[in-house]
């Protein structure tokens, strides 16, 4: 390799520079010749045991470093911010655009040639992309795995959708407490993230068709022998991707986020896709919207039959196929000829793949939802978008016309949700207020409000639900969701009463608010902006700086790529 590597800027030499960072590498032990020339690789580890998705990551990145030196690179591990989904208040998302910057400013300013990106829970892999896209220097990224299919009492469980399920049975009063909590150590079974198509399945799914992973990244579970193995080959490769100098911007194009979206229709992947894909564009300066999400996935097919939106599990979704098999299905809808992180194109990564099971990932000719593609939204009440997952909705409610029963935030809906009094039937429209990247703060998982104990005992499993907030990728029914502008910066959302009447059309991509427009003025002259009680620190630059839904909820000042030059000597 002739092109100068970026770390010979700080070990190439006989200065005192050179000397003083040789020197300080050379306490862990490394010989003369691991400053030679070879490729430096930084390995972003999101191990944390608050993370318990991650919690592996201390052995799976052994496998990576040992990938490294077979390839000729010198592997040198570093933290990062972990984002754990299931322990960080008031929201993991809150934190995503802190652990980007986390990540971008430390490729930048250490002494690495590529990156391997080590991630799993729900959004340490948009982070991590996020923050290496604005740095540009070759990257791969390797996820941790699902767990194992859960189970209790002969019956399979899936993380996150049973736990919903359960809860509502226990609110209605057909499960027993001790039974729901006897539930518990039956669900996470193993080491690694969901195994249901939640929000982390879907990550690294959608990373995996955008072609920045090895093929076969998404499905192997967090404890086969075959996730070592797949860690291994990608410290293997991303040396030569530094030795190709094969970027995230040759792979992270506008083909490749277009096919990521219809994967994701096709997986019936989480919402939650929406606002990191959006993200992930801004950053690589990929000029890609919500109106592209629409027309890209709106005709997709949902084929592989998981829950929440079907029966099925990543354990048997890997043993069908996985990704490369899904997408031999939908291959006429996808760019083949696009460049992945094999150096390869995506047409010749699957052109081996098989589907093995039938049952798992459906025929074209059977698919579970004939259009699967999250559906995006428009109308008086979200007139920059909102969107719901037809996968995971009811049918019956896709059209739907009904009477706000209104929240004003999630205080206000937890104090009077199971209140009998609390006027509300199941054609009802329960909207919740203030919970969108401003107004929560961090647009929390919250959208997927579980139904009064009442409706509940009456037999009611599913109400359409309207928010600013996200839901989880795990959970299900006719939620619409990420409405743009939120109530906290004075979208329609703020203006809606108890009583108005709303009218969701799915097929029509419209959601409208049955008031006039002379009436919405004047309840806009009466309204005044929520306050954010905690002042200063990272919390208020967040709810300043922050974008709406529909721009992938980036800080502003974050958005675009600003490279991977070497910055100034330390000293």
């Amino acid at each position: 390799m002739t092109r100068k590597l970026r770390s010979q800027a700080w070990f190439a030499g006989h200065d005192k520079d050179a000397f003083i960072h040789r020197s300080w590498m050379k306490n862990m032990g490394l010989p003369d010749d691991a400053f030679d020339g070879r490729p430096v690789i930084g390995i972003c580890n999101t191990f944390s045991e608050l993370t318990p998705c991650n919690a592996h990551f201390r052995d799976l990145v052994e496998h990576v470093k040992r990938g490294v030196l077979d390839a000729g690179g010198l592997p040198l591990e570093f933290p990062v911010f972990s984002c754990g989904e299931s322990n960080l208040r008031p929201t993991a998302m809150l934190f995503r655009n802190l652990a980007s910057m986390d990540v971008e400013e430390a490729i930048r300013g250490n002494p690495m040639d590529g990156v391997v990106l080590m991630a799993g829970c729900d959004k340490t892999t948009p982070s991590l992309l996020m923050g290496a896209a604005s740095c540009d220097l070759p990257t791969i990224l390797l996820s941790g795995g699902s767990m194992l299919n859960g189970r209790f009492k002969g019956r399979t469980l899936g993380s996150g959708t049973d736990v919903w399920k359960f809860s509502e049975d226990v609110r209605a009063g057909v499960m027993s407490e001790a039974e729901f909590m006897a539930a518990e150590s039956g669900m996470s079974r193993s080491a690694g993230h969901c195994m249901t198509m939640g929000t982390a399945s879907t990550m690294a799914s959608m990373a995996e068709a955008l072609g920045i992973t090895l093929p076969g990244n998404a499905a192997w579970p967090a404890v086969d022998a075959r996730r070592n193995r797949l860690a291994r080959m990608t410290g293997r490769r991303i040396v030569d991707m530094v030795r190709e100098d094969l970027k995230p911007s040759a792979i992270l194009t506008k083909q490749a986020f277009e096919n990521a979206v219809r994967v994701v229709g096709a997986i019936g992947g989480s919402t939650n896709a929406v606002v990191h894909l959006l993200a992930i564009a801004g950053r690589v300066g990929v000029d890609f919207t919500l109106d592209d999400w629409d027309r890209c996935g709106r005709d997709v097919p949902t084929l592989v039959d998981l829950m929440p939106s079907g029966r099925f599990l990543m354990e048997d979704f890997c043993y069908a196929g996985g990704i490369p098999a899904l997408m031999t299905r939908i291959r006429d809808m996808l760019h083949l000829d696009v460049r992945t992180a094999t150096g390869a194109t995506l047409g010749e990564n699957i052109a081996d793949a098989r589907v093995f099971d039938d049952e798992v990932i459906r025929p074209l000719d059977r698919p579970l939802t004939p259009q699967g593609g999250i559906a995006v939204l428009r109308g008086n009440l979200a007139p920059d978008g909102a969107v719901l997952k037809p996968s995971a909705a009811t049918p019956e409610l896709m059209v739907h016309r009904g009477r706000a029963v209104v929240f004003e935030d999630i205080d206000d809906y937890k104090r009077r949700v199971d209140d009998p009094a609390l006027d509300i039937d199941a054609s009802s429209v329960m909207v919740l207020k203030n919970c969108g990247p401003k107004g929560y703060p961090g647009m929390a998982e919250v959208g997927n409000m579980a139904l009064p104990k009442k409706l509940l005992a009456q037999g009611v499993r599913d109400m359409v639900r309207i928010s600013d907030a996200r839901m989880s990728g795990t959970a299900f029914g006719t939620v619409v969701l990420h409405v743009a502008p939120e109530a906290a910066a004075g979208g329609p959302l703020a203006l809606v009463r108890e009583g108005d009447m709303i009218a969701l059309d799915v097929p029509a991509r419209t959601l409208m608010l049955e008031v006039s427009d002379a009436e919405l003025a004047r309840r806009r002259a009466e309204w005044t902006a929520p306050v954010d009680t905690m002042q200063g620190g990272y919390r208020s630059l967040y709810v300043e700086r922050v974008l709406q839904a529909d721009k992938g909820a980036d800080l502003d000042f974050l958005v675009g790529c600003r490279g991977g030059d070497v910055p100034r000597e330390s000293h």
